[in-house]
């Protein structure tokens, strides 16, 4: 399980609209699995294939919930509701976080990685990471969303003494 690079931006595999996924194989597993190294390995929370040079409908989220890790292929925001305004950062775009508009609260349809039928409900962290990630595969990405742009802030670790 390989620590795969992570495309930055202005790339243009960032800007297209991501494939379907037709083949539930162990290619598709593997991706599943780089994509959560490398996940995780960037202190991310969220990661779609696009963000790793491969334009297909995958993501991985784990917002540190009862949810644990979530793979989700061809995934679909079904419905939304509720509004929140708050910070997000995107791993393709070091450096700058953005207040975005997001759903409180979304329900989300696609497939694991065997293809079989999966849902989940989000609220806050995880309907903003589900909505992120699923925007990723439209070519759509945080800062056009944006109401305001600005450096990341860095959290300084304070001594305790």
């Amino acid at each position: 399980m390989p620590i795969r690079l992570i495309v930055k931006h202005p790339d243009e595999v960032l800007r297209e609209k991501a494939k379907e996924v037709t083949k539930f194989n162990a290619n598709l597993h593997k991706l599943l699995e780089d994509m959560a190294v490398t996940m995780y390995d960037a202190d991310g929370v969220g990661l779609a294939a696009p963000q790793v040079g491969i334009s297909k409908r995958v993501i991985v989220v784990d917002v540190g919930d009862e949810h644990g890790l979530i793979e989700l292929v061809n995934p679909t925001i079904v419905s939304m509701d509720g509004e929140q305004l708050g910070p997000e950062g995107c791993l393709s775009i070091p450096g700058l976080q953005g207040d975005v508009r997001r759903a409180n609260h979304v329900v989300v349809e696609g497939q694991d990685r065997h293809g079989n039928p999966i849902k989940y409900e989000g609220t806050e962290l995880l309907s903003r990471a589900f909505q992120h990630e699923i925007d990723h595969l439209e070519g759509v990405l945080f800062i056009d969303l944006a109401e305001s742009v600005y450096e990341a802030r860095k959290v300084l670790e304070q001594d305790e003494e």
